[in-house]
């Protein structure tokens, strides 16, 4: 998947050699810094970090299911 391809505030599992020993994690494309994609970053799920696109290689969408259990309880 290409890095045009992004869209802020989707969630994604990327890899980068850089960062993470090169283990898949979940980012975030944020807008923080302003919203031309010449300033998104990637946030790092559950810190307060943010990298580059380039950094990382996006792998797919993070698509995550709902199991009726957690959606009982959300009601």
């Amino acid at each position: 998947m290409s890095n045009t391809c992004l869209v802020p505030g989707v969630l994604y599992w990327a890899r980068s050699p850089k960062h993470f020993d090169g283990n898949v994690t979940v980012v975030q494309v944020s807008t923080i810094f302003g919203d031309d994609p010449n300033y998104w970053t990637l946030a790092v799920i559950g810190s307060d970090q943010h990298f580059m696109p380039s950094e990382f290689e996006i792998l797919a969408v993070a698509e995550f299911s709902v199991d009726d259990s957690l959606r009982q309880a959300a009601e």
